[in-house]
């Protein structure tokens, strides 16, 4: 099977090790397509950087669909453009966001996240709403550290997340936590190892159920929410 990895942002780089991740966890038979959008911002820091990542998005999931793609991972935190992608594309779409935020709620009762701006937190905590998982988080915690930090100095990122990530275990009592943004996605074993707990990252945890998804025969019920919209003309933007 082939699985699309599309980074919403226009950062390379940061595609090059979403990717790695995402082929070190695919199943043999697996084919990753990892792929940066060609327009869109640089990264993705709140509801205006998603807002302009999405035109760019949608066409690359069009593009990976007549690629021959059976399952889409949109590799943003934050599901930037998740229900849209949804409506549009015919195989399953997954974000890292809710797939990790699941994954955590399998392995412990309480889990934190650890994003990297405050200015993201109140999406991160909207989505958690959403997907009825709220109740599970006990707190969305920021690094202070710009995405783009994960991708030019890891070293000062990293130190700056496990500094988060010792406050989330003594002052909030987390069992497990998750890391907010697929720039982290190269820490998680590592923190992991460090804390003694479950650190999740949403790449694998996205491209392990899209496989499922597509194993299991089950795509996106366009009854609905997810029905594809009806035909009009789109001024101005990519089609």
């Amino acid at each position: 099977m082939k699985i699309a990895v599309i980074n919403p942002n226009t950062t390379a780089s940061m595609t090059t090790a979403i990717g790695r991740v995402a082929t070190a966890t695919a199943a043999p038979g697996t084919e990753i397509l990892a792929i940066t959008s060609a327009a869109g911002p640089a990264s993705i820091e709140g509801p205006y950087d998603g807002a302009l990542a999405v035109p760019g998005l949608l066409r690359e999931i069009a593009r990976a669909e007549d690629a021959g793609a059976a399952a889409h991972v949109i590799a943003c935190f934050d599901d930037t453009g998740l229900d849209a992608a949804r409506s549009a594309a015919a195989a399953p779409v997954i974000g890292i966001g809710e797939a990790a935020f699941h994954v955590a709620s399998l392995v412990s009762h309480r889990f934190s996240v650890i994003t990297t701006l405050s200015r993201s937190i109140p999406v991160i905590e909207r989505n958690l709403a959403s997907y009825g998982l709220a109740k599970r988080c006990i707190r969305v915690r920021a690094a202070e550290t710009p995405v783009l930090a994960f991708d030019e100095d890891l070293e000062t990122a990293e130190k700056r997340l496990a500094l988060e990530i010792e406050a989330s275990l003594t002052d909030d009592h987390a069992e497990a936590v998750v890391l907010g943004c697929a720039g982290m996605t190269d820490l998680a074993d590592r923190l992991s190892d460090r804390f003694g707990i479950p650190v999740i990252d949403g790449v694998r945890a996205a491209v392990t159920l899209a496989e499922a998804l597509v194993r299991m025969k089950l795509v996106t019920s366009k009854t609905g929410a997810y029905a594809p919209p009806n035909p009009k003309a789109y001024v101005g933007l990519p089609q």
